[in-house]
C-alpha cells in the first residue's frame, strides 16, 4: 500500500471521455483509465474514473497528496451558448463597444456575413456616469445616484450576471470598485464580474468582451466546482484540488471560480505541457503536438521545449480558419488550433454530393453507433472500425462493447448510398477528409505563426491521436511521429507536470525614450505581490520562478511584440537592452527593423510559478531487436486504398529497443497507434514509439 498522501491524482474531463491518471511521488504511472463522459453531472464520470485507478492501484482517498483537474466544461458553455443571462455596464456615452467592435467586417465582400454572437444584445446594454482617462486621472466624479435605477433595470431585466468594463479601469479601478460594491448591497444575488481582475489591458471591446465571457459561465462554473468538491470530499479526499488553465499553470478553485474564463481550453493545454516535457527529454527543439480526442483535434508549435503562447484567442467563431468571426477573449494562453475533428465526429453529406466531417460530434451521448447507445449517425471511430483499424474488443478498457455491424450500417445509409460507395469505401472517404482537414488546420496555423512544419517531430496524444499521426504526418510532410506512454490520457499526464503558476497582464504605457524605471520597478512590484499571493495558495511551499515581460511596438502599429524584462529591479541602463531585444525580435519576425521610430510599450506582464521537477536523465540506449506480433488483422491501408494483413502488437509486451516495419498496429487499453505501410516504427529506451517515414515515401 502507498504511504499516505503521496499519490498524485489528475483527471481531465473531456466532451467525449473523461480521463484519470494517478501517479506516485516519484512521477511514476501507477493506473490510468478512460471513462465515458457524464455531460449532466460530469462530476459522476470523474468519480468513475478515480475509483477504477484507485482500485487498480490498490491505495485510498487518504493517499492522495494532489489532485489536479481540467474540463471543457467552460469551453463548452461559452460555445453552446448555456452560460447565464447576462447585462454589460459600461461608461455613460460607450454603450455601443460591442456593437462598433473593430470597426470592420471580418470578410469584406461577404454579403450574408454572420457577425459574431457576443452574447449580450444591446438591450441589456447599460451605462454609468464617471469617467477616467488613461493615466487614472480622475475626469468625472462617479455617479453613484444612478446607481439605484440601474440596480432596477438589472433586476427588472432579469439579468443573473453583470459585466462591468468601465474606462481605463486598468489604470485606476476606483469607479468599477465602488459600482460593485454599490449593487452587491442592493442585489446580493447578482454575479459580478469587473474588467480590472479579469483583463487589466487597454483595448476596450477586448476587455468588455473578456469579462462578458467570465461573467457568462460564472454561476455555472461556480456551481460546478462547488458540486466537485463536494462530491470528493464526500468520498475522503482530504487534499486541495487545483485547477487546470489555459496558460498550463495551475491555480485554486477559488481563483477558477472568480476568475472561470481562465478555464477555457484547459484540458488541451495539459496536452501540450506533455509534449513541452517529452520534447526536452529527447532534446527535439522543434515539435507539433497533435491530441486528437473524442469530440477535437489540437495542434499546437513547441520550440525550444515551450508551447507557443498568446494573449488573446477567439471562441465560437462564424468562419472557423478567419480572425475576427468570433468573440474575442484575452487572456494568457496556450495557442493552438483546436477544429472539431475527433472520434465522435459527424460525418454527411452535403447537398453538393461533398463529404463533409464535424464540427458537430455525437460526443458521449449517444456516441458513435458501433457504440451502441442509440447513435443514428456515422462518426470518425465507425469509420476506424469499419476499416479495422480498432478492434472491437478491449476499447476503452473493455468498458464499451462495439457493434461494427451497426458502423458499417450508418456509413452505408448516410455516406454509401449517397455517394454509390460500398461500406468500406465510404469509411475511407469519411477518414481521408477528417485526416485532411486537421492537416489544412496545421498548415494554416503553421503560416499563421511564420512556421514551417515539415522540420518538426510531430508528438501524437488523444484517444485517437496514435491511430491518425501517421496519415497526418504524410500530409504535413512530417517524417518522425512521437507516441509516449499513456498517449490515450496524454492531457492528464500532462496535467502532473504543470506548474502552480499564474499571471498579470496590465497596461500601463510608456514609450523607451521617457521610462520611468521606478515607477515601473513599482507597478511590477505591484503585479508580482498579487500574483504571488494565487501561487502561495496552491503552492504555499517552495521556491517561486518570475517571469517578466514587456509588450513593444513601433509608434502608430496596432499589435505589439513580446520582449523578456530582467527579472530584478530596472535601471536606466536596461532601456538600451529593452531596444536591443525588441529589434532583434522584430527583425526575427519581419525581416528588418525600422529606423529612427520611436518604440513604445503598452503592457507590462508577471508570470510567477512553483517549480516543477527536472527531467530525469535518459535512460541507456536499449539494445535493437525484433518485435514479436501477438497476431494479424486485415485493415483498409491508408497509403494503397486496398485491404491488407497487418501485424497487430500489444504495447505492454514490446521491449525497450523493438522495431517493427508498418503495416502495423500497436494496441493498448486507451488507444491503438497506426504504423502506416510507410513507416518504420521502434521502442526506445524510455518507452517511448518513433514512428520515421521511410526513404523515398515523399519527397
Amino acid at each position: 500500500m502507498p504511504s499516505p498522501s503521496t499519490l498524485r491524482l489528475a483527471i481531465d474531463i473531456g466532451g467525449t471521455f473523461t480521463d484519470t491518471v494517478l501517479a506516485n511521488g516519484d512521477g511514476r504511472i501507477l493506473a490510468t483509465t478512460k471513462t465515458a463522459t457524464t455531460p449532466a453531472e460530469p462530476a459522476l464520470g470523474a468519480l468513475e474514473g478515480a475509483r477504477h485507478a484507485l482500485t487498480a492501484a490498490k491505495a485510498a482517498w487518504d493517499d492522495i497528496g494532489g489532485f489536479i483537474h481540467g474540463t471543457t466544461l467552460a469551453t463548452n458553455a461559452l460555445i453552446e451558448r448555456r452560460g447565464a443571462r447576462v447585462g454589460t455596464i459600461t461608461t455613460e456615452g460607450f454603450r455601443d463597444i460591442l456593437e462598433i467592435a473593430y470597426e470592420r467586417r471580418y470578410s469584406q465582400y461577404a454579403i450574408n456575413l454572420d457577425k459574431p454572437d457576443l452574447i449580450v444584445p444591446r438591450t441589456r446594454a447599460f451605462t454609468v456616469g464617471g469617467r477616467m482617462n488613461a493615466c487614472g486621472d480622475e475626469l468625472a466624479p462617479f455617479d453613484d445616484d444612478a446607481v439605484a435605477a440601474l440596480a432596477g433595470r438589472l433586476e427588472t431585466d432579469g439579468i443573473e450576471a453583470v459585466a462591468i468594463c468601465l474606462l481605463h479601469s486598468y489604470a485606476n479601478p476606483t469607479h468599477e470598485l465602488r459600482l460593485r460594491e454599490m449593487l452587491r448591497a442592493t442585489l446580493p444575488g447578482l454575479v459580478i464580474s469587473v474588467s480590472h481582475e479579469v483583463s487589466p489591458e487597454a483595448r476596450e471591446f477586448d476587455r468588455l468582451c473578456t469579462t462578458i465571457a467570465n461573467a457568462y459561465i460564472q454561476p455555472l462554473m461556480s456551481r460546478y466546482l462547488a458540486d466537485f468538491e463536494t462530491r470528493f470530499r464526500a468520498e475522503g479526499l482530504a487534499c486541495p484540488i487545483l485547477m487546470m488553465t489555459a496558460s498550463g499553470g495551475m491555480t485554486t478553485l477559488e481563483t477558477a471560480a472568480r476568475l472561470p474564463v481562465r478555464l477555457v481550453e484547459s484540458g488541451p493545454a495539459g496536452g501540450a505541457i506533455l509534449a513541452a516535457r517529452l520534447a526536452r527529454e529527447t532534446g527535439k527543439g522543434k515539435v507539433l503536438s497533435f491530441d486528437m480526442g473524442g469530440t477535437t483535434a489540437k495542434l499546437c508549435l513547441i520550440d525550444g521545449s515551450r508551447p507557443q503562447t498568446a494573449r488573446k484567442f477567439e471562441i465560437a467563431r462564424a468562419e472557423r480558419f478567419i480572425k475576427g468571426s468570433g468573440m474575442p477573449v484575452r487572456i494568457p494562453v496556450i495557442e493552438m488550433i483546436e477544429i472539431g475533428a475527433g472520434g465522435g465526429s459527424i460525418a454527411n453529406v452535403d447537398r453538393l454530393g461533398r463529404i463533409r466531417v464535424g464540427p458537430q460530434s455525437a460526443g458521449a451521448d449517444p456516441g458513435p453507433a458501433a457504440f451502441g447507445n442509440g447513435g443514428k449517425e456515422p462518426t470518425v471511430t465507425d469509420a476506424d472500425i469499419v476499416q479495422g483499424l480498432i478492434a472491437p474488443d478491449g476499447f476503452a478498457d473493455s468498458r464499451i462493447n462495439m457493434n461494427p455491424d451497426a458502423a458499417k450500417s450508418v456509413l452505408k445509409r448516410n455516406v454509401g448510398d449517397v455517394l454509390g460507395l460500398d461500406p468500406d469505401r465510404a469509411a475511407f472517404a469519411v477518414t481521408e477528409i477528417v485526416d485532411e482537414n486537421m492537416a489544412n488546420a496545421g498548415r494554416m496555423h503553421a503560416v499563421d505563426s511564420g512556421r514551417l512544419l515539415d522540420d518538426r517531430a510531430m508528438i501524437a496524444i488523444g484517444g485517437n491521436g496514435p491511430l491518425h499521426a501517421t496519415r497526418l504526418a504524410r500530409r504535413t510532410r512530417v517524417r518522425t511521429v512521437v507516441v509516449p506512454r499513456h498517449p490515450g490520457v496524454g492531457s492528464a499526464v500532462g496535467f502532473l507536470h504543470a506548474p502552480v503558476s499564474f499571471e498579470i497582464v496590465r497596461s500601463r504605457y510608456t514609450t523607451l525614450e521617457s521610462l520611468d524605471v521606478d515607477a515601473i520597478n513599482r507597478f511590477f512590484q505591484d503585479m508580482a505581490h498579487e500574483a504571488r499571493a494565487v501561487v502561495r495558495s496552491g503552492a504555499p511551499d517552495g521556491s517561486l520562478t518570475e517571469h517578466r515581460v514587456a509588450f513593444m511596438r513601433y509608434h502608430g502599429q496596432g499589435h505589439e511584440i513580446e520582449v523578456t524584462v530582467p527579472p530584478r529591479d530596472l535601471e536606466p541602463s536596461d532601456a538600451d537592452g529593452l531596444r536591443n531585444a525588441f529589434e532583434a525580435e522584430y527583425s526575427r519576425q519581419f525581416g528588418r527593423t525600422v529606423p529612427d521610430m520611436k518604440i513604445e510599450i503598452l503592457n507590462w506582464a508577471v508570470h510567477l510559478a512553483s517549480e516543477v521537477p527536472d527531467i530525469d536523465p535518459a535512460p541507456a540506449a536499449a539494445a535493437p531487436s525484433a518485435a514479436s506480433p501477438a497476431g494479424s488483422r486485415l485493415i483498409l491501408c491508408d497509403v494503397t486504398g486496398e485491404w491488407r494483413e497487418a501485424a497487430v502488437y500489444d504495447r505492454a509486451n514490446l521491449p525497450n529497443g523493438a522495431r517493427l516495419s508498418g503495416p502495423a498496429l500497436i494496441t493498448e487499453p486507451q488507444t491503438t497507434t497506426l504504423v502506416s505501410a510507410d513507416f518504420d516504427a521502434r521502442v526506445d529506451e524510455a518507452g517511448n514509439i518513433w514512428m520515421t517515414r521511410q526513404d523515398g515515401a515523399l519527397p
